[in-house]
């Protein structure tokens, strides 16, 4: 079974996808797209991102937001195995469920090695949002935060900024140490075998 995902935080980076799945990813598509009625927040403490329903985001600011602000931008990543479903429950652990939303595509399905460079990656999510007309929407799993809404800030997390300060500690030399990389090593050596203690 193949299965759609939208991606809004991390995952948006291409390498970052690819190290997470354990593959080149030569078999994903991918495309701009957007949410309805969710936001995405700093996560306090946390150079990652988490989304949430406005309805339980609404208490976290001091006035209703704009259409647009109730919309998260990211992208559509069409193709995705089991396999790698699997591996993206893993690192997105017990913070985060998995849930179909609807997610609307802002452009054309691309293979995924044919994306833009990543510093750009932003700037294509948000020209093609700025386009009123939406392609008809469609069922994709995405993670939703399932901790408290306390834990995040009434900020904004945006990719443009997660790339200038925080990227290195996802991809090259940097990435080394990443915890979550080592989780998901870990039950990938397991072959999806958890031991608990």
């Amino acid at each position: 079974m193949m299965v759609d995902a939208f991606f809004y935080g991390t995952l948006l980076h291409p390498k970052i996808l690819q190290r997470v799945i354990g593959n080149d990813g030569s078999h994903l598509q991918i495309c701009p797209a957007v949410i309805k009625d969710f936001t995405r927040h700093q996560i306090t403490g946390a150079d990652y991102p988490a989304i949430v329903p406005y309805s339980l985001s609404r208490s976290l600011f001091d006035r209703d937001l704009e259409a647009d602000e109730r919309s998260v931008r990211g992208s559509l990543v069409s193709g995705l195995t089991n396999e790698d479903v699997r591996l993206l429950d893993d690192f997105e652990g017990d913070e985060y469920t998995r849930e179909v939303v609807v997610g609307y595509p802002l452009g054309p399905l691309v293979s995924l090695h044919d994306v833009p460079p990543v510093d750009a990656m932003e700037s294509l999510v948000m020209a093609a949002a700025a386009s009123q007309a939406l392609e008809p929407g469609r069922g994709v799993h995405t993670y939703v935060w399932c901790k408290s809404t306390s834990e995040l800030r009434p900020d904004f997390w945006t990719f443009e900024d997660f790339v200038r300060q925080n990227a290195w500690k996802w991809i090259g030399p940097g990435s080394e140490g990443n915890t979550d990389y080592a989780e998901v090593d870990r039950r990938r050596a397991m072959e999806g075998t958890i031991v608990r203690s």
